[in-house]
Parts: structure tokens; sequence; C-alpha cells
């Protein structure tokens, strides 16, 4: 896999009206596909989601517009390899490191559309990530955050700026953060968390601290942000 990295100082992401030409042009297989989908995991839910239509870096900035369309959508385009199309997954990643350096990643639970990769706590962006048309990627990372770990933004100190990685369909936007608490101890509060959710989004916590913990099913996007971090 391809991988490109660069840093900005901000993000100006807006949303627009908008079609993606392969959610129109496919729609019929992106229906049979979710059907699929559906009876091997029945939970899964066709929301709303938002993806990155253009963009481009001005000065220190990334600049870009989402469009909106189905979850179905999103997950038949990404199952289907990625297509070429008008639009790609634009997102953000809470990119959490304990106090002592190593880096805190979670498992995909089995109920979840990515069943089993290891990611940063981080969801394709969806209409509550936009303010008076602005879609806010720092506001999702934060959400995610919490939601998939139980950890508040308020226990972490979020660095200015972003790492950008970008991968064959994906711009994956890396927001980092750093725990105050080292990594056992994270874990286990995370650990606890998850423990108390009837459905929670991780089912098992990584700890990385070094090239052998990248094994398995971690995303190659989310290998090559960690290599650029050691590399300094």
């Amino acid at each position: 896999m391809t991988l490109a990295i660069e840093t900005v100082d901000a993000l100006d992401f807006r949303l627009t009206q908008g079609v993606w030409d392969f959610a129109l042009e496919r729609a019929d297989e992106i229906a049979a596909h979710w059907r699929r989908r559906l009876a091997e995991q029945p939970k899964l839910f066709n929301g709303r989601v938002l993806m990155l239509r253009s963009f481009a870096v001005e000065g220190r900035t990334l600049r870009g517009e989402f469009i909106e369309t189905a979850f179905a959508d999103f997950l038949a385009w990404r199952e289907f390899g990625f297509p070429a199309s008008n639009a790609l997954n634009g997102f953000s990643m809470a990119a959490l490191r304990a106090a002592d350096g190593a880096f805190i990643l979670g498992e995909m639970a089995p109920h979840t559309a990515s069943a089993g990769a290891i990611y940063f706590p981080a969801g394709t962006p969806d209409p509550q990530d936009v303010f008076d048309g602005v879609v806010d990627l720092e506001a999702s990372a934060r959400r995610e955050l919490q939601e998939e770990t139980g950890l508040s933004p308020e226990e972490v100190d979020i660095a200015p700026g972003w790492v950008i990685v970008h991968s064959p369909g994906r711009v994956a936007c890396m927001k980092p953060m750093r725990l105050r608490l080292g990594a056992e101890e994270a874990r286990a509060r995370i650990e606890a968390a998850l423990a108390e959710e009837e459905r929670p989004e991780f089912s098992r916590v990584h700890v990385v601290r070094g090239e052998a913990d990248l094994a398995g099913l971690v995303s190659e996007f989310v290998r090559g942000y960690v290599r650029w971090v050691w590399q300094g």
C-alpha cells in the first residue's frame, strides 16, 4: 500500500450538496450487498455518513468538501475495494498515546462492520459532526474517544495541528492525543469502561510499544502513522 504523510496546522471542511456517483451508478449492487451484510450482522445500521468529495492543502490548512450518503453506500464501496469515484473516505482519529510513549489501539468488536480491525478511536463522520455547515473533525475525534474508550477528552493533552495520512481511498486526519496515564493503567481504565457497555465498539485494547506489536490486523495506514512518529 502506498502511503503519503504530511502535517498541517488546521482543517477547513464544509458540507455541500452533491451526489456520490458510486451510489447512483451502482445502486442495485449496493442494495444486494447490504442485504448480504445485514444477514451476516443484523445489528448493522444504515445511517447517514459523510464522504470527502474534494480536498487540497492551501498554505498550512487542509480544505475540502463533504457530501452526505447512506452507510450502505460507503460499506459497499469499501468492501468492493475502493473503486474510483468522485468521493473517498475522509475521517479523523484520536491518535492515542500513553504517558510512557506506548500507543493505545482498539480492536473492533464482532458486531461492527469492521470486526477484527485494529484502529485508534475513530469513525466515519456523520451529520452530528456538522456545525453551521462546517464538518468539525476534531469534534468527531473527541466524540469517538469518549464513545469507544470511556475516556474524556479532558483526560488527554491534545496537540495542535494534524498529521494527514493519505492511502488508497482514505484521507486519515490524525489528531495526536497524550494520556496522563501509563499504558497499562490506560488499558485497565478502557477495559473497565468496555465491560460496562452492552455493545462496546472495541472488544479488546492493544498496547503498541514496538514493531512486533504492529502484527495482525492493525490497519496499514495506522502502521504508517506509528512508524512515522517513531522515526521522529
